[in-house]
């Protein structure tokens, strides 16, 4: 017989980020997941954490991004600096897209990227790559690199390409983001071949891939409600905390077609409502690019 009074199968934890003491510099350091229950029923609010996207070349971040945060986006230690002191951000989002425009070119300026947006923040980096397979290798050791030490989440590993962010992880002792398109049997896959690399458990979170309300967001709720429901079932290819990074969410049409006077409040509201239903779907991180949204969840998710 079972003995009731054991805890059922949780979902993993994954330590993000390095404090001093822990061969880091990061002034702290978070542990998500180890939830045994659906989100909302007891579990620990401070283990869901609010990312803030900062870019290295913001033609790539949404217009109206850049249209708050002026000058702000041509300097990606300032605009870190800014998303943790000013807005709050429990994590930066570091997107190297520079490699997108400039591809190889690019390569020279990563690591010292990296190196000036550490010593701007004292949060955990997510470090995400240009998503372009021929470049994002180079990309993920030179990451990985620069930032040895200090627990990074590489992202994104997909799984026609997950060895060489797996590699870097591996080399410098980092986290890893398995992405796959809103699938939970894809998902599961990819998991498993991340494991076989030599990636443990509590060093993978899962981005079911996320899409922007109205725009395909109930399709990735389903999802993320089923790993989490699997999870909780003792699957234990399933049994990681998951990131949701809603794409495109301030590029919809409703977004782009308001008035000036109306943008950022469209945005952040359409950001918002798609970031808050991922948490009440599971999701352990969320990322968002306009800043104020920042502000929004956490008064939500303090309720």
């Amino acid at each position: 017989m079972t003995d009731s009074s054991e805890p059922g199968p949780a979902v993993r934890e994954v330590r993000l980020g390095a404090t001093r003491a822990e061969g880091g510099t990061r002034e702290v350091s978070y542990v998500i997941g180890g939830d045994r229950g659906l989100p909302f029923t007891g579990n620990r609010p401070d283990r869901l954490l609010v990312a803030l996207e900062v870019c290295d070349d913001p033609q790539f971040s949404p217009p109206v991004v850049r249209d708050y945060v002026g000058d702000l986006a041509n300097n990606p230690d300032e605009w870190a600096r800014a998303a943790e002191r000013t807005y709050g951000a429990d994590i930066i989002r570091l997107n190297f897209t520079s490699t997108k425009q400039r591809g190889f070119d690019a390569f020279s300026e990563i690591a010292p990227t990296m190196e000036r947006v550490l010593a701007a923040t004292a949060r955990p980096l997510i470090v995400e790559g240009s998503s372009e397979p021929e470049l994002d290798s180079e990309v993920f050791r030179r990451c990985g690199e620069a930032g040895e030490g200090e627990r990074l989440l590489l992202g994104t590993a997909e799984a026609d390409r997950y060895r060489s962010v797996a590699a870097a992880a591996l080399a410098y002792d980092h986290a890893v983001i398995a992405q796959s398109p809103i699938d939970i049997n894809l998902a599961k896959q990819l998991n498993i071949l991340l494991r076989e690399t030599g990636i443990p458990g509590d060093r993978i979170v899962i981005d079911p891939y996320t899409g922007a309300l109205g725009y395909g967001f109930e399709y990735s709720y389903s999802v993320m409600e089923r790993i989490r429901l699997a999870a909780l079932a003792g699957d234990a290819d399933l049994a990681m905390p998951v990131i949701s990074a809603p794409a495109d969410t301030l590029t919809v049409r409703e977004v782009r077609e308001a008035t000036p006077a109306e943008q950022d409040a469209i945005a952040v509201a359409w950001e918002f409502y798609t970031a808050y239903a991922s948490f009440v779907a599971g999701a352990s991180i969320v990322c968002v690019r306009h800043p104020l949204t920042v502000k929004r969840l956490h008064e939500a998710l303090e309720v």
